[in-house]
């Protein structure tokens, strides 16, 4: 699996996700445009819902980085959740689960160690999905390869952060473990909506960049676009 993430050294993650109810919202629309960002160059693609991760696995030969976002009442996490999810991943295709691993309790209640410990049980990559440097400390502590600044931003304590998180970023990267060795793989994800941006990502010492919303979410393009269209009187 080492060689998996050299694969993704230095390479750009395309996320295609469309919002719920979105006319991008199928999966023939999501695993095309998978094809497409391997065709364009992307290293891996970060797609959710099992239906998606399937019709994705049969369209690309990138590696898949693989979640399922489940609301439980009750409970803030809602990227891959539960144990009942991570399985779910796996048996979709997915070579990578990324998960929620921030401190807040889970709805199965178990703690993020479990998680890795199941992920790495079906021979999988983990990818811990942080807010802030002490859940990636977690995480790595609890095996995890892969961590990334998802949730920078998206919980209470980090809530208005700026993204792309580099200050973050540079944090992750300088983590050592007491014998000195290279730190966990770190993926900066969010906020990163110009070519500038990635790069800036990577010589904050990132390995790989995630880009969503700016490549795969047509609607949110089109809304922005449109936006700025509305604000010019006719002429």
């Amino acid at each position: 699996m080492n060689g998996l993430l050299e694969r993704l050294r230095g390479g750009l993650i395309v996320s295609v996700q469309a919002w719920e109810g979105s006319a991008l919202d199928d999966p023939h629309v999501i695993a095309a445009m998978a094809r497409a960002a391997q065709e364009g160059g992307a290293v891996a693609v970060r797609v959710q819902g099992v239906e998606n991760i399937a019709a994705v696995r049969s369209r690309v030969e990138l590696p898949i980085v693989g979640l399922i976002k489940r609301v439980y009442p009750g409970f803030e996490p809602y990227i891959t959740p539960t144990l009942h999810e991570v399985a779910a991943v796996i048996a979709a295709g997915a070579e990578i689960v990324a998960f929620d691993a921030t401190s807040r309790s889970r709805p199965d209640g178990l703690d993020v160690a479990a998680v890795v410990e199941a992920i790495h049980g079906a021979a999988r990559l983990a990818m811990a999905d942080c807010a802030a440097a002490g859940d990636a400390r977690d995480a790595r502590a609890a095996g995890c390869e892969i961590v990334a600044t998802t949730l920078c931003g998206y919980t209470p304590q980090t809530r208005g952060r700026a993204l792309p998180a580099l200050d973050l970023v540079a944090e992750l990267a300088a983590m050592r473990d007491d014998a000195g060795n290279r730190g966990p793989f770190v993926v900066c994800e969010g906020g990163v909506h110009r070519p500038d941006e990635l790069r800036a990502a990577l010589y904050a010492g990132a390995d790989a960049v995630v880009v969503g919303t700016a490549i795969t979410n047509v609607d949110w393009l089109v809304r922005e676009f449109a936006g700025s269209a509305d604000k010019v009187p006719n002429r």
